[in-house]
C-alpha cells in the first residue's frame, strides 16, 4: 500500500521552476494580469483598446468581490456603447473619404488604370498672340572663362610690367591761361 504524500510548493520552488523552464510563466500568467498590461498599454496609447480585456478585468473584479454585480454590469454597458460608438464614427469618416474621392473623380483604393505604351496625351497650341514666359528673351551670352598666364623661368623675381596706356582718340584739353602745366 502506497501513501500519497502532497507536497506544497513555495514561492522560492516556483520562482525556481519558472526560471527552469522557459516560456512556462506565459502558460501559467492569468489572463486577468494580460487584461491589466493590454489596458494600460491601450491608456497610454501605446496600443489599441480591445473590449474583451475590459470585460476580462471587469469579470476579475466581480469574482474576487471587489465590485458588485450592479456596478459590474453598468460599467460593462458603458464601455461596449462607447466602443460602439467609436467605430461608428470611425466607419462615418471612412464613408465620408471615400464619398469625397467619388466625387472627386477618383475610386477610393482603386489605382489609376494606366495607358499603354507608346500613348501620350495631344498636345494644344497655344493661340495666336499668346507668349509663353520667357519667350522673345534674348539669352545672356556665356562669358568665356581668361586664360591664365604660364609662369616661365622668366618670370620670376620680376615685377609686374605697367599696364600700356592706349592714347586717346579725343583731343585733350588746353590749359588754362596763366597756369602752367605740368
Amino acid at each position: 500500500m502506497e501513501i500519497a504524500v502532497t507536497t506544497e510548493l513555495t514561492s522560492t520552488t516556483i520562482t525556481n521552476i519558472l526560471e527552469a523552464v522557459p516560456g512556462i510563466k506565459n502558460v501559467l500568467r492569468s489572463p486577468a494580469a494580460d487584461a491589466m498590461v493590454n489596458l494600460t498599454r491601450s491608456a497610454a496609447g501605446l496600443a489599441a483598446f480591445d473590449l474583451k480585456d475590459a470585460r476580462e478585468l471587469l469579470r476579475f473584479a466581480f469574482r474576487r468581490g471587489l465590485i458588485g454585480n450592479e456596478e459590474h454590469d453598468r460599467v460593462l454597458t458603458e464601455v461596449e456603447s462607447a466602443a460602439q460608438a467609436r467605430q461608428d464614427r470611425l466607419a462615418a469618416r471612412k464613408a465620408a473619404r471615400d464619398d469625397l474621392a467619388r466625387a472627386r473623380g477618383k475610386a477610393a483604393g482603386k489605382p489609376r488604370p494606366a495607358r499603354a505604351k507608346g500613348v501620350h496625351k495631344a498636345k494644344t497650341r497655344p493661340a495666336l498672340g499668346a507668349r509663353k514666359p520667357g519667350a522673345g528673351r534674348a539669352k545672356p551670352a556665356k562669358k568665356k572663362a581668361k586664360p591664365v598666364a604660364k609662369r616661365g623661368k622668366a618670370a620670376h623675381g620680376k615685377a609686374k610690367a605697367a599696364k600700356r596706356v592706349r592714347p586717346s582718340s579725343r583731343p585733350r584739353p588746353k590749359a588754362a591761361k596763366g597756369k602752367k602745366r605740368r
